[in-house]
Parts: C-alpha cells; structure tokens; sequence
C-alpha cells in the first residue's frame, strides 16, 4: 500500500507538471497618443491583420468615442525593436452618442465600452451602465476604414442578475463577449451567485427583437471575468482578476473558508490585488473553465481589461490603472516559454 501510495503521488505530480503553462512577456513601446492613460482601454481583438483596441469611450466624461488599430505586422516589429515607431489608425465610433441617449431615456445609465467582438464583418460593442442600471446593452456596427458605424436599431438589453437581496453586483457588467457560429455570448464580470445561478446571456446576431436571449450556465468563477478571446471552435481564453479594494469592492472577495482561492488574494498583510489567465470551454450548453497561468507578482495590480489571441500567446492591455503613478496604457505580449 506504501509503494501504491507513492507511485500515486508521482503520477498526479506528472499530471500537475504537464499540464504547468508559462509564458515570457514582452512590452511593447507604445506612441504617446495610445500609451495616455485616459483612453482606458477595455477589450482587444484581432480582425484582418490589425490587432483593434477599444476605448472605454466614456462619453459622460466627454471622452471621444473610439477604437485604434494597429497592424499585426507593425506590432511583431516593435515587439522586436522598441526603436521602431508603431504605427496607428484612429477609428472614430459614429452614433454612439444617440444610442447612450436611448439608453437614458429607459433609465439606464450609460457608464462605457466594455469588450469588442466581430463575426462576418459586424463589429460587436457591450456597454456597461451604472450599478443601479438594470441593463448593460449590446451594439453593433460596420466598420469602413477610419469609421465605426453603430446601427441605431441595434440596442438589445442584457438584464444584469441580482444577488440574494434583490441588489445588482456593484460595478459588474458584461465585460467578456465573444461568438459561437451566429451567436454572441455576453459574459457577466461577476459568476459567483449561489450554485447553479451564474449565466451567460446568448443573442442571435441578427437578432433585433430586444427581448429574445437564451440563459446560458457558467461554472462558478471567483474574482473578476474581465474580457475573453476565442482560442478554438468552442474554447476560450479569460482574464480573471481580482482587485483588493475594500468597501463595495468587497463583494469579489471569496470566503475564507474557500481556503483554494482565498489563499490567492490574501496573506499575512491582508487581501492583495491578483490577476491569471483562466481557460473555458463550451461544452452541453454551459461554459466550464480551469486555471493557465498566474501573472508574475509585478503584473498583478494591473487592471487588465483586454485579450487577444495571437499565434500560441495573447496580446493584453489594461485600462489605465497600474501600481504606479503616473498612470498609463500597457500592452503585453505573451509568447509561451521555450
């Protein structure tokens, strides 16, 4: 029994170190007008070669509604040589203004641009509104070289959950959208309701009636779902991140006899702020997910809200937040480690 014992540990040891994934990181050198902070970048995606990055777009703030674009070849070149210059295309966002207007009209207000998607050419916006809000929204648009044009009969509601006192999650929307064939599935930030509550909502694309979606399950998720990106038919990639703050953040905190994930964002000092990669798959209907990599210790309080997949690694950026003042847009790559 001994040896069967030690032969057991050996093989799980096998398991856990093959299925161990590491990644290098490299940082690209961003022109002024991308790396100021107050775009605050919140989705990335890769669409004909250009690697697109959405600006929350907070038009509340008089913030300018828009996206940039950079070539995929002109982004592998910096990546190789921080002296080459990258080059930029700044997308103007046209319409977004009358949508928000909707938006304020049913009582939903609108906070700004949460994650970017495109199928078939149609570019797909999710937009977060304030906590009190009871939707977040999705939108859609054609993109024709430096204009995003949002279509103004697209506007379907996505109903934000409520938690066991009948209260919105402070601060959650849908921040992860991605496709599946014709449907786009719109992922809530927050998946830890009690068992078997936490849902994903799937909308036919072309679907213009606003209240046709189906109810999707999610595999509980601690912390933070902050965006996603497709890796494969029906697999995926996701940023989970946790932010220490204290007060209304406190509802992303896990229980401390969670002791698996508690131990994650919390030591001897008090909670600590904590970012990984998580893998999901779609699979009989429901979204399940499993742990990739944990961001190196330095890279953990960056709030990063946007992933894209490239080659066998991901393009990340944050929005504006980093450990250190002054604040500022970063854009990783992550190539797996040789």
């Amino acid at each position: 029994m001994k040896y069967f014992t030690l032969l057991l540990v050996f093989f799980s040891a096998q398991i856990t170190f093959g299925q161990k994934t590491n990644f290098t990181i490299q940082k690209l050198k961003l022109p002024a007008e991308i790396a100021y902070y107050d775009n605050q970048f919140s989705g990335l995606f890769i669409a004909n070669d250009n690697l697109l990055l959405l600006s929350e777009s907070r038009l509340q703030d008089k913030a300018e509604a828009k996206l940039y674009s950079i070539k995929i070849t002109d982004a592998e070149k910096n990546i190789a040589d921080s002296n080459y210059v990258l080059p930029y295309k700044k997308i103007a966002i046209k319409n977004l203004n009358t949508l928000r207007d909707r938006m304020q009209k049913i009582g939903d207000d609108y906070e700004g641009l949460e994650a970017i998607t495109i199928k078939d050419n149609i570019v797909y916006l999710s937009v977060e509104t304030a906590t009190p809000s009871n939707n977040c929204y999705l939108l859609r648009g054609a993109l024709q070289d430096s204009v995003l044009n949002m279509d103004v009969l697209f506007m379907v509601p996505t109903p934000k959950p409520e938690d066991a006192n009948g209260k919105h999650i402070y601060n959650a929307g849908y921040e992860a959208i991605t496709t599946i064939e014709d449907v786009v599935f719109n992922i809530l930030e927050y998946n830890s309701f009690p068992k078997n509550n936490n849902i994903a909502l799937a909308i036919t694309a072309n679907n213009y009636n606003n209240t046709l979606y189906q109810k999707i399950m999610v595999n509980d998720v601690p912390f933070r779902v902050t965006d996603i990106t497709k890796t494969g038919k029906k697999t995926f990639t996701a940023i989970n991140y946790f932010y220490k703050g204290a007060g209304d953040d406190e509802v992303y905190r896990v229980p401390n006899a969670d002791v698996k994930n508690d131990t994650l964002i919390r030591d001897k000092n008090g909670y600590k702020s904590y970012c990984r990669l998580i893998t999901m798959e779609f699979k009989k209907n429901k979204f399940t997910w499993k742990p990739l990599w944990e961001f190196p210790v330095q890279y953990r309080s960056y709030n990063w809200e946007g992933i894209a997949a490239y080659k066998k690694g991901y393009f990340i950026i944050n929005d504006k937040y980093t450990p250190a003042r002054p604040y500022s847009t970063v854009l990783l790559y992550l190539t797996p480690a040789k």
